[in-house]
């Protein structure tokens, strides 16, 4: 048996996550059982409990989806060299991350260098994958592009600012106070605007006359609506997620006479159609890390029994960067 937390009925998670004793994991063909060293906490493992992420797996599940650990057991048809590695990955649900064992595909797990201690590198994957995918797959990024990250002392906003100014954009970060505006600058943000107290389309049309070539927004809401204003001619809104809890309507006759494109971001369909891309940016990744271009922002770290007080934090907006359950 192992400890797991646990949703019954979808809800907040502090009102519906239980920990419990469950059946020690057993992988199928394919898959590997990973014993969990840290697992980070990402705004998707709320809406899991909610039951608003795009996979909504029917209760009891364990969310919990991006973990680093050790291989412990193999399933069929795996390699026996990936027996004792350790790991980062996206868990297969129902069996996430907020345990001391959970499963993953194979071929979706990583190893992890030598170089990069469990914590750094349990965030390392499902955040910085979204903020790489986002930006140069979805975003075409390229140096000298001016790039808005609109949550950018969050999780996924947080990797966005590091990868836009380790490809040479320039960056302009938009926060909510000044707290976090301190956070975006120390992350490498060229310009901070504080949403709470200044307006973001005459901000970001002070520092970038002709627009943004990329909006990377990870909010939704008033966020997407102020991005349309002040996108370039040929730039691209990378839609990561919704934050904000409010989804925008698109007025395709708005992307037609400004000649700008949405694009949007669901990076684990990458693990399903473009595996390649997906090895890829990790490599770039961990490369980035090792050598120190990048370095993830963690908020705190929390044990095991803080999973539903650290994601109900997450839910509040109080985080900057990552909260990280070491196991």
């Amino acid at each position: 048996m192992s400890r797991a937390w646990r949703v019954h009925q979808y809800g907040e998670p502090e009102a519906v996550l239980r920990l419990e004793q469950t059946p020690e994991l057993a992988p199928g063909p394919g898959q590997i059982r990973v014993r969990v060293a840290a697992v980070s906490c990402n705004f998707a493992d709320v809406l899991l409990c909610r039951g608003g992420y795009q996979q909504k797996p029917t209760p009891p599940f364990t969310p919990g989806l991006e973990a680093c650990g050790w291989v412990d057991v193999l399933g069929a048809d795996v390699d026996s060299g990936l027996l004792t590695a350790r790991v980062v990955g996206q868990p297969v649900l129902p069996h996430g991350g907020f345990g001391e064992t959970t499963l993953m595909d194979a071929t979706a797990a990583h190893v992890v260098p030598s170089a990069i201690d469990d914590v750094t590198a349990a965030t390392l994957h499902l955040t910085y994958l979204s903020a790489w995918l986002g930006l140069h797959r979805r975003g075409a990024l390229a140096a000298g592009d001016v790039v808005v990250v609109t949550a950018a002392a969050g999780g996924v906003g947080s990797a966005a600012v590091q990868l836009a100014h380790a490809a040479g954009a320039t960056v302009i970060g938009i926060v909510s106070g000044a707290d976090k505006a301190a956070t975006a600058t120390m992350l490498g943000a060229d310009v901070v605007i504080d949403r709470s107290r200044q307006n973001v389309i005459e901000s970001v049309k002070s520092v970038a006359p002709q627009g943004a070539d990329v909006v990377f927004d990870s909010v939704g809401g008033d966020a997407y609506s102020q991005a349309t204003k002040y996108i370039a001619f040929e730039g691209r809104i990378v839609v990561v997620g919704f934050a904000s809890s409010e989804i925008p309507h698109a007025r395709l006759n708005h992307p037609m006479v400004k000649n700008y494109t949405i694009a949007g971001l669901h990076w684990s369909l990458y693990s399903k159609y473009r595996p390649d891309l997906v090895h890829r940016a990790q490599s770039a990744v961990f490369d980035m890390a090792s050598s120190g271009l990048i370095t993830p922002l963690i908020h705190r770290r929390a044990e095991l029994h803080e999973v539903p007080a650290a994601l109900s934090e997450l839910a509040s907006g109080r985080v900057q960067g990552k909260t990280v359950i070491t196991i």
